[in-house]
């Protein structure tokens, strides 16, 4: 049999598979559009804009529907009801983290946001433990974040009032924050290391949005072999994991276990403790991607939100006006803003939650999986099925937010002009696997943007009016387009 033979023979062999496959896994599941062999649904689905293919889908399956992603069968769960009733009131069913290749490949299984089970539950555990005890939402953290607020404040300084473009500065702040807490120290904006662990986090982001990885998402093994951007992450990633391995070897050198600096340190008591385990989840190599996992999750996220945020609010003058008025009736221009001053300002609240809102951050959530056998709507969803929860369908839901589409602080405001919460908010997800650092990442938004507004006014380089502010993409997150402000001291 010669070659041609063999090949044909072979791709009609994985074809028919790959038929009855999808075939034999479908009778029980969610219903969704028919899938193709082998690349499943991936022709029928926008990537550049998932979120808007799942919002037509939705109309045709409802709230419940099943994609296929290659050969494997992705559940999709549409609207506030079916995601609260997975996330919340099958919390522990819900709770499994699905796969995401390429950041598998990036943490191994062994830090915080793409690891399951015991692993999972132990670290998660501890590091809720370390940050509270570092003061997450008390005042030791809050002075931190106050610290680089000033900090931030005179770094904007110096830019003179000239057009610049944020984007560095803004993931500055909250990155300083995290190390402060991680590795003890802050470092200078000017400081080169610092510089190039931000350069290679902020490109990776960008990269991890692009419509490319989707499709490496879906042949993994097969793109490992071509060259991609893909390639980029795992070097950058390389980079910054070597980085954070050279501190924790610099903190075993100089190590008090009766008194800790930082997270690495509590890490490394704990894993003297455990030393009799066998085996123990404390090792070195987990500490590195646990560190990498926060200073990653608690940097980009926040400082994309801040990014998004001061084109809103030059985008919408009146709305910086208001805010402006509140801050200086409630702090004034002599005293750094503290989170007491949030309950008293309850505009400047709804529209800091209006913002996390409209930008719609996470659209697709991170991708869930269900931990065992699940009857779910009168469908069966077996163990191990990725399950994809659309934020966007929360965050943008007609009846709950009229105009969705517009950005509208009266969006978490009563009558009464009081702030107003709702079940809907969810952009730090929901249930057991909700982000860790949400009380973190809301003290900085606010205490970041009240600063900043009380030290300057944002003057934008063209009218407001023609702002554009619609992501230039939003795979993995919404990336606002690229601008330039200019910060006037007031």
């Amino acid at each position: 049999m010669d070659t041609v033979a063999v090949l044909v023979l072979g791709l009609s062999c994985l074809l028919l598979f790959s038929i009855w496959r999808q075939n034999s896994g479908r009778r029980k599941l969610p219903p969704g559009p028919t899938p193709f062999p082998i690349i499943g649904n991936i022709l029928q689905v926008d990537i550049k804009d998932i979120t808007k293919s799942l919002t037509s889908l939705s109309k045709v399956y409802g709230p419940v529907f099943t994609l296929y992603f290659g050969m494997k069968p992705t559940v999709v769960l549409y609207g506030y009801e079916a995601v609260k009733e997975a996330l919340i009131d099958h919390g522990e069913e819900f709770s499994g983290r699905g796969s995401f290749p390429l950041a598998d490949k990036v943490s191994k299984g062994l830090g915080l946001v793409f690891t399951n089970g015991h692993r999972w539950k132990e670290m998660r555990r501890f590091a809720l433990m370390t940050l509270r005890n570092f003061g997450m939402g008390k005042r030791s953290i809050e002075e931190r974040v106050q610290e680089e607020a000033r900090c931030l404040v005179e770094e904007l300084r110096k830019t003179k009032g000239s057009p610049c473009d944020p984007t560095f500065i803004l993931a500055c702040a909250p990155c300083n924050v995290i190390c402060s807490i991680v590795f003890q120290n802050r470092f200078d904006y000017k400081d080169q290391n610092f510089l190039n662990l931000m350069e290679k986090l902020n490109e990776n982001v960008e990269i991890l949005s692009s419509p490319w990885i989707q499709i490496y998402n879906l042949f993994p093994s097969l793109i490992d072999y071509i060259p991609g951007s893909h390639k980029t992450i795992l070097k950058n990633a390389d980079y910054m994991n070597s980085y954070i391995l050279d501190k924790v070897k610099e903190h075993e050198e100089s190590l008090d276990v009766n008194n800790p600096r930082d997270f690495i340190d509590c890490f490394l008591i704990k894993k003297k403790q455990d030393n009799h385990k066998e085996p123990s989840e404390f090792t070195n190599e987990r500490l590195t991607v646990v560190a990498f996992d926060l200073f990653g999750a608690g940097t980009e996220t926040t400082s994309t939100t801040l990014r998004y945020a001061l084109l809103l609010l030059m985008k919408y003058p009146h709305v910086t006006a208001k805010v402006k008025e509140e801050i200086d009736h409630v702090i004034g221009r002599h005293r750094s803003p503290c989170m007491q001053d949030r309950s008293k300002m309850p505009y400047t609240d709804a529209v800091i939650h209006e913002i996390q809102r409209y930008i719609n951050l996470l659209p697709m959530n991170l991708p869930h999986t269900v931990t065992r056998d699940i009857k779910f709507r009168g469908y069966l969803i077996p163990k191990g099925t990725t399950v994809v929860t659309s934020l966007t369908s929360v965050l943008h839901d007609h009846k709950e937010f009229p105009n969705p589409e517009t950005f509208d602080p009266g969006h978490f405001l009563d009558k009464s002009g009081n702030f107003k919460n709702s079940d809907y908010f969810m952009p730090f997800s929901s249930g057991k696997r909700m982000c860790a650092g949400e009380g973190l990442a809301r003290m900085e938004l606010f205490l970041f943007l009240t600063t900043i507004l009380q030290n300057f006014k944002l003057k934008a380089l063209v009218d407001p009016q023609d702002l554009e502010t619609s992501p230039v993409v939003n795979g993995f997150i919404s990336v606002p387009p690229p601008y330039q402000l200019c910060f006037l001291p007031v």
